[in-house]
């Protein structure tokens, strides 16, 4: 079998998602299948290049891991023609700069979210990239996650009749970092380094919704900090200044409304981190990052309201599990796989820059209607 060899320079690989999904458990765990078989005789061995800003974290990721070649410097390494592919994982902030030169290079561009601070600068990286002949794309794994595919099974056969509502609850406590430390890095925390759960976790809700359930058509939030205060990585007191916590409700083409709950200061009574509670004419479905439960109307039950006694049945038990059906790989890698065949092949792709945009601009439309008190249309983008 003939190997093929493309070269991906990562930028952001030393933080956590960008290390253990990324790197870790997708690029490298490729290596260790021996490759992504593209099933026409040949395989392609991705050779990573770690980018970062700190020379001693990179090294050590290197040297724990086997790999090659690193560097500090950005400029240089789009430089290298032999390079194929830049990855950016990097604090969002400095996310758009970093992109621009890597579409400039000519490279091919796959990429976190948001892309951009703001619906301009998204739009305009998915301008250039277009101009530049070059393929681009970006991470939306929760579309490969085992519950969402399980969900994604249910619309697709017609389980649900006519879908009347989507409820969604994400969230956990993230510790404020005095006496017991984050779970996430301080910048989330703050405006001006664009963090923000709105600006983190709205696009992830507008591909769901979108692919799911239909193009989002007005959205309504409500966007707090309820956290003002919070310590860093090295122990010192800082404002929050960004929002920690978004109430939001979306109204889908075809009718159907979407509420989401996304906070970091809400404590977990749920079977997972995220859960989508999905309703309509002909059944109901719960579906979470790995499992999913339905209801169906003709194994519904009639609970009759009584607050003077106590619930005699637990309504947790009369729904049944989706069973797997397949094997679910890692959805972060399953995005990887089919962004290097989009690459390699020139299979088709879906999850560009556009889309990306997309969710830049739900989430700024969500905090200008925070800010506001008004509901907003989302208009449909165009190149």
């Amino acid at each position: 079998m003939t190997r093929r060899t493309v070269r991906i320079a990562m930028n952001g690989v030393t933080g956590r998602m960008g290390y253990r999904q990324h790197l870790v458990r997708s690029i490298l765990s490729l290596r260790e299948q021996g490759g992504l078989d593209l099933g026409d005789g040949s395989t392609l061995w991705p050779e990573p290049i770690l980018l970062g800003r700190r020379e001693h974290a990179l090294r050590a990721v290197a040297e724990r891991h086997g790999i090659e070649h690193w560097s500090t410097d950005l400029d240089a390494v789009l430089a290298d023609p032999s390079v194929d592919i830049y990855f950016d994982s990097q604090v969002t902030a400095a996310r758009e700069d970093a992109l621009k030169a890597a579409i400039a290079a000519g490279k091919h561009i796959y990429c976190e979210k948001p892309t951009a601070t703001s619906l301009d600068g998204a739009l305009d990286l998915a301008r250039r990239a277009t101009a530049a002949g070059i393929k681009h794309g970006v991470v939306q794994d929760k579309l490969f996650l085992p519950g969402l595919l399980k969900l994604k099974r249910l619309i697709d056969g017609g389980f649900f009749g006519r879908i009347l509502s989507v409820r969604g609850e994400f969230g956990y406590w993230v510790f404020e970092g005095d006496w017991q430390s984050a779970q996430r890095p301080s910048w989330n925390y703050r405006a001006e380094d664009g963090g923000g759960i709105v600006a983190d976790m709205f696009p992830h809700w507008e591909y769901l919704l979108h692919e799911l359930f239909g193009r989002v058509r007005t959205v309504q939030a409500l966007a707090t900090t309820h956290i003002p205060q919070r310590w860093d990585e090295k122990g010192k007191p800082y404002d929050a200044t960004a929002d920690d916590a978004a109430y939001g409700v979306f109204e889908l083409d075809g009718g159907a409304v979407a509420q989401i709950n996304s906070s970091w200061a809400v404590r977990v009574n749920r079977d997972e981190l995220v859960e989508f509670q999905v309703d309509g004419t002909h059944g109901s479905a719960v579906a979470g990052l790995r499992e999913c439960r339905v209801q169906h109307r003709s194994a519904t039950p009639k609970p009759v309201w009584n607050p003077d006694l106590p619930a005699g049945e637990s309504f947790r038990e009369q729904w049944q599990p989706v069973p797997d059906n397949a094997d679910f790989g890692n959805g972060f890698k399953v995005q990887w796989e089919l962004f290097l065949r989009h690459v390699a092949l020139d299979e088709p792709w879906q999850w560009d820059l556009l889309a990306g945009a997309r969710g830049v601009q739900l989430a700024e439309l969500g905090l200008r209607s925070s800010a506001e008190g008004r509901r907003f249309e989302v208009p449909e983008l165009a190149l």
